[in-house]
């Protein structure tokens, strides 16, 4: 039975099998260090020639980078080794001398790294950050499920769009037209209608031409919605969702941050409650900061998102934006209509937007007004529509980026690194 590299703390002392590959090799003459992984973790195993059957050392001399094989060995305690042990081996079984590798040890470009991402993602760099990545989502889906949310699917295919832009990947849906999603929102709205406190978890599309290290054609994206929530509600359980994320990300990653050299005392900080500032107070910092030709009513771009996150060390809530630029589903406060009950959460270090909420408009009548001031289709959005009119009650959600989200999180320049296959302007491939 095979052991994993993951597990052989619990076997120190003991003669473990491992199914795995080479990733390096160093030979001094009469020993062979084999650098082993088995995609649960790195090992070293030692191979001393003196101390093997002549053949066992001649196999392991045939061994290339990322030949497949079968180690057996006693596992060692070395507090010098990354892992914290070594694999004294004995016997080693090929199960294929790979040809020569592509990815070798100097170092190359980002063009022919995600050329070649089908291999790169074997690196123990990339290895981190996906482990990282699949953290994330368990910590998410756990938080959400103990706080009583339902998990729904949202459709992929869609007749409408849920921002209301042009920026649409557009396919026929036999003989109507259709769209690969921008987000589940407002079908998640229905089923908060149903289930009461809902999130969706997955792909989402926007064929925006962009090239920025923000940017993703396909991302992932979590969607809650919580039916009975208003806005200073839905505040509270995004940053204590964020909080129990990034606390999980350091109990259960923390030889992944390392290989990623993650300076985690900035993490340790994110615990909730976060600062929030309104977009008049956001406005007056940037104006404070440089950013004199910046107008009331504009959007954010990155340098000034960075410029705002620079003034906290969590992540900080900005509310109250005004009506004309955020989406049409977005509920005015009652006191001040030019603004809408929303926040977008700005991670710190530069790494932007990763959270957009907001309380929803639960009254028919406005909504039907703001279905005219943005060209919407009644009959395209009838069945939204139809939300406000059979029992309408206070509700609200927001949607976290997941990609930008694992980005900060790692420390990584950008988020092609994220997911495993990114779809970007230029690369659809492999």
């Amino acid at each position: 039975m095979l052991t994993t590299i993951k597990d052989v703390a619990a076997h120190v002392g003991q003669e473990v099998k491992l199914g795995g590959w080479l990733y390096n090799k160093r030979s001094s003459g009469k020993i062979q260090f084999l650098q082993l992984r088995d995609g649960t973790g790195f090992i070293q195993g030692v191979l001393v020639k003196s101390q093997v059957a002549p053949e066992v050392w001649e196999d392991a001399s045939k061994l290339t980078q990322e030949s497949s094989l079968y180690v057996t060995g006693t596992v060692r305690q070395d507090d010098r080794a990354p892992s914290g042990f070594e694999l004294d081996v004995k016997h080693v079984e090929i199960i294929q001398v790979a040809e020569e590798y592509p990815i070798t040890k100097k170092e190359h470009g980002v063009d022919f790294l995600m050329d070649h991402r089908h291999l790169w993602l074997r690196t123990p760099r990339q290895r981190a950050i996906l482990t990282i990545r699949a953290e994330i989502i368990r910590a998410i889906q756990e938080f959400l499920d103990q706080q009583g949310f339902t998990l729904v699917d949202p459709p992929v295919l869609t007749p409408s769009s849920c921002e209301g832009t042009t920026n649409l990947f557009h396919t026929k849906y036999f003989d109507e037209d259709a769209f690969l999603t921008q987000s589940g929102q407002l079908y998640m709205e229905a089923a908060a209608m149903a289930l009461r406190n809902v999130y969706s978890f997955g792909p989402t599309f926007r064929a925006e031409k962009s090239k920025t290290r923000r940017h993703l054609i396909e991302f992932w994206m979590i969607e809650p919605e919580m039916a009975f929530v208003e806005h200073e509600q839905s505040l509270e359980i995004q940053e204590q969702m964020l909080s129990y994320v990034v606390q999980q990300v350091l109990k259960n990653c923390e030889r992944e941050l390392k290989t990623l050299d993650r300076d985690i005392s900035k993490l340790e900080k994110v615990q909730a409650p976060f600062p929030r500032i309104t977009y008049d107070e956001a406005v007056e910092l940037l104006h404070r900061e440089g950013f004199t030709d910046f107008k009331w009513g504009e959007d954010f771009g990155a340098p000034h998102e960075t410029k705002i996150a620079e003034s906290f060390d969590k992540p900080v809530f900005i509310t109250h934006y005004p009506t004309e630029i955020k989406a049409f589903y977005m509920k005015p406060d009652p006191n001040r209509p030019e603004v809408v009950l929303c926040a977008d959460l700005i991670a710190p270090e530069g790494y932007g937007e990763i959270i957009g909420g907001s309380q929803r408009i639960d009254d028919p009548a406005l909504m039907e007004e703001r279905y005219a001031a943005h060209n919407l289709p009644l009959e395209a959005y009838q069945w939204y529509l139809d939300l406000r009119k059979y029992g309408s009650v206070p509700h609200s959600g927001f949607g976290l980026g997941l990609e930008r989200t694992v980005a900060w999180i790692c420390g990584l320049d950008h988020v092609r690194e994220t997911i495993p296959f990114p779809r970007m302007l230029n690369r659809l491939y492999p």
